[in-house]
Order: C-alpha cells, then sequence, then structure tokens
C-alpha cells in the first residue's frame, strides 16, 4: 500500500492527497475554484464529497458499498475522474461534479488508479497493472482509444501531465528503486531525471 502525501497545484487547483493509490486509507482533497472535493469515510467506507471553498454546502457525490478514492476535476470544473473498487476491484470512473452521468471508463478485472486529465480534458492517463505489473496508459474522457505508453518489468505508476500537454511525469522503480522520469505524451523519448538510492515519487509539474 502507498502512504504517500505530495502537496501540488493542478490546472488551478491545489492538491493534497495523502495515501493516494493503494486503495486509499488517507484524506485526498482537490480544489478547483470555488469547490473542494475530497473523501471521507463518516458514513462507514471512503466516498466523494464536494464543498464550497469556505466549508459550507458539504455533499455527497457516490454512495455505494465501496471505496471511492483520488478524485480529480477535469480542467473546465465540469468533471471528477476518481477510481473506485465497488465492482470488486479499482477501475477508473468519471462523473459530473454533481455525482450524476456516473461512467466506468476501464473493465479490464485489474488495478487502474492515479487518474489525471490531459490539460485540455480530452484525455485520462492512469496506472494499471493489466499486463502483470503497473504500466502508465492513457485513454480519451469517454475511456475510448486505449493506449499503453510504457512497457517495463517494473511499476510505472502516478503519471501527471505537463501544463502544455506534451509530455507525462511519473515515477517507476525500474532501476531497483523509485525515480522520476518523464516521455513525451505518446510514451516516446523516456528520460531519467532524478538518481539516488532514495525513493522519488508523486511528481508535480509547476503551473
Amino acid at each position: 500500500m502507498r502512504r504517500i502525501i505530495a502537496l501540488f497545484a493542478m490546472f488551478g487547483a491545489l492538491a493534497l492527497l495523502p495515501g493516494c493509490g493503494g486503495g486509499g486509507g488517507g484524506g485526498t482533497v482537490i480544489i478547483h475554484g470555488t469547490k473542494i472535493a475530497f473523501l471521507s469515510d463518516r458514513d462507514g467506507n471512503l466516498e466523494i464529497y464536494v464543498m464550497n471553498a469556505d466549508g459550507t454546502g458539504q455533499t455527497r457525490l457516490t454512495n455505494d458499498a465501496g471505496d471511492d478514492d483520488q478524485p480529480v476535476f477535469s480542467p473546465d470544473g465540469t468533471k471528477i475522474a476518481f477510481f473506485s473498487n465497488r465492482d470488486g476491484n479499482n477501475e477508473i470512473y468519471v462523473m459530473d461534479t454533481d455525482g450524476a452521468n456516473l461512467l466506468n471508463l476501464t473493465s479490464a478485472g485489474s488495478v487502474e488508479w492515479d487518474p489525471t486529465w490531459s490539460p485540455d480534458g480530452s484525455k485520462i492517463a492512469f496506472s494499471t497493472d493489466r499486463d502483470g505489473n503497473f504500466e502508465v496508459y492513457v485513454m480519451d474522457a469517454d475511456g475510448s482509444n486505449l493506449l499503453r505508453l510504457t512497457t517495463n518489468a517494473a511499476s510505472d505508476w502516478e503519471p501527471t501531465w505537463s501544463p502544455d500537454g506534451s509530455k507525462i511525469a511519473f515515477a517507476t522503480n525500474r532501476d531497483g528503486n523509485f525515480e522520476i522520469y518523464v516521455m513525451n505524451a505518446d510514451g516516446s523519448n523516456v528520460t531519467r531525471l532524478t538518481n539516488n538510492t532514495s525513493d522519488e515519487r508523486w511528481p508535480a509539474w509547476a503551473r
């Protein structure tokens, strides 16, 4: 289970991500404009809530027996992507910011998590172990045109888009410990950015 805390800015949003991935176990907070999405187990399991920036108007968006985790607003603030184990394994879902029009984007019988929107909102990158180990994939925002970006025997995960959408940074342990790498948005030109004996995780682009 991954227990990492990251604080970063994304598309004008501030995100606090303790316990990301690994099925949650912490509280994800995503701020977009005047709205804040967050996790809460106040009702017995992890669900996604939204509230105004002053704490008023707290509204539960998801309601199921599984855990819903890692909510992230689309760049235009109209959608929220997240992962959930409501169907027995972690899958990527998207819904309107009022919880309506819920759509399962992946259905591979494997683990999918770490959803992240491209800057123009047309694509979602994510991590999955559908091929036996964790790799970074990208798909259209409706779940179509799935494309595998990394191919390695190690774990590649925690993708994040550059502000112009041309690159994706990610964490991988392909060299023995977790380091930060970057690649083009089509998976080409993979480049190692960090090199030490410590674990480097959760890259975040300056906005």
